[in-house]
């Protein structure tokens, strides 16, 4: 996976805000942008956290917007109830659906076009065969109230159920539910991941 803990180019920084800002709307337009930064509290958190990673590589001029973007992020981590250091390695078309108790350990690692609903936990585990944090690939659903916790791998095109405690692996395209997370399927989460066009 590529990683947002390094230095980025302004034409990257705009194209990971749009591809966020797609997911969101399925447009990437300046009024889609206005809209979403205004009235979207998932979109806002993730805007002001791809901000504060572009500019925190920037020189040292840059350092004001740097300290803003920063207060900005702290205040709506409060606001809305979403704690996901602004350096966690999360790749682009990221979409809160629904803000509220969201906590994601800075080790994890998230790939594109992933779907947190609101009280979902990615943390991690501090002893025993799953200590660290999970890696999760692409183009996973992880709904309400689900809790991913421990060095696990949950692969692409997952889907994890409402409520669901995930504590070991997931293969690719499997539905998985219940506490603790069992696969009931492998249908994936075709439907649930939609606007990955951009």
């Amino acid at each position: 996976m590529d990683t947002v803990m390094r230095p980025m180019k302004f034409s990257e920084y705009r194209y990971w805000v749009r591809a966020d800002l797609y997911r969101c709307t399925g447009k990437a337009t300046l009024r889609a942008f206005l809209q979403n930064i205004l009235l979207n509290p998932g979109f806002k958190y993730i805007f002001w956290m791809r901000t504060s990673v572009y500019l925190k590589w920037q020189r040292p001029l840059f350092f004001p917007l740097y300290a803003i973007a920063r207060l900005l992020l702290g205040h709506y981590e409060i606001k809305y109830g979403i704690s996901i250091p602004f350096l966690t390695q999360i790749e682009m078309g990221l979409l809160i659906g629904h803000f509220g108790g969201i906590v994601v350990n800075g080790g994890a690692v998230i790939g594109k076009n992933c779907y947190l609903g609101q009280g979902v936990t990615i943390g991690q585990v501090n002893r025993g065969e799953h200590k660290g944090t999970p890696v999760i690939g692409d183009n996973v659903y992880i709904a309400a109230g689900a809790k991913i916790i421990g060095n696990i791998k949950i692969g692409n095109n997952v889907a994890i159920g409402a409520n669901a405690v995930v504590t070991k692996d997931v293969p690719d395209f499997a539905v998985v539910v219940g506490i603790p997370a069992q696969i009931i399927s492998y249908k994936g989460s075709e439907g649930y991941i939609e606007r990955t066009d951009y």
